[in-house]
């Protein structure tokens, strides 16, 4: 008796689950999984937020172009996914009007087909049946071209920061930073007045919460010292 409500318990459980995301239980051979769409992009966006640590907008961008697909194919369940309608899609994307006019570029393209394959790849980690990640091939970009600045445009930006009020003194700061330590904008951002410039090195954490070690020139460190000393409300 005790076994048989133990069982009715364990059952009433998984039956409650079954109810709360609209699982399926099919007899015969096991179960299969299929999941409202919605509850599986939720559960999709916090995974990614939570054990990948993206950033926020790039959880924004992910829900916005799985929401877009989502509206646009009428997916409801996650096995409404089919590579019919990722074919169709992607003809539709192509054919939507970008930012600058003309058609929309193939690398927002492929922003779209990123995220359908991450959370695709985060179905089948969770044994809910979809079609292959793999199937998903993106669109073909040309090489970039890389526009390097030249020495002359370098001297004369950093000209334009010569002179002693706190504002040429920051901007030179800022330059000096970028130039010599190669980092990104928001990364340089994220930098306080703890920085130890007694060390020719530093650690930073970019994107993905990675923490990777960047240089500073003698220069660079000089005209953080100047800047910090002009600051009247560091002290």
């Amino acid at each position: 008796m005790r076994c048989e409500f133990y069982v009715a318990q364990s059952w009433t459980r998984f039956a409650s689950l079954c109810d709360a995301k609209r699982y399926n239980v099919r007899s015969g051979t096991g179960y299969t999984f299929e999941m409202e769409v919605q509850s599986a992009k939720r559960q999709f966006l916090e995974h990614i937020e939570i054990e990948r640590g993206r950033a926020v907008k790039t959880i924004e961008n992910y829900d916005h172009y799985l929401s877009r697909f989502f509206q646009w194919a009428t997916i409801s369940d996650t096995k409404d996914i089919t590579e019919e309608k990722i074919r169709e899609f992607r003809l539709w994307l192509n054919r939507q009007e970008g930012a600058g006019g003309g058609s929309m570029k193939r690398r927002t393209q492929n922003y779209y087909l990123i995220a359908l394959r991450a959370f695709l790849k985060f179905l089948r980690k969770r044994d809910i049946p979809c079609i292959s990640p793999e199937r998903i091939e993106l669109a073909k970009l040309p090489e970039r071209s890389l526009d390097l600045i030249t020495s002359v445009e370098l001297e004369r930006l950093l000209k334009a920061t010569e002179g002693s009020s706190i504002r040429l003194l920051r901007d030179r700061a800022i330059l000096e930073m970028l130039f010599s330590t190669g980092l990104r904008v928001s990364e340089l951002c994220s930098l306080n007045s703890d920085i130890d410039l007694t060390r020719d090195e530093l650690s930073v954490r970019g994107k993905g919460e990675k923490v990777r070690v960047v240089f500073i020139s003698p220069t660079a460190k000089e005209s953080v010292r100047a800047y910090i000393k002009a600051r009247k409300d560091m002290e």
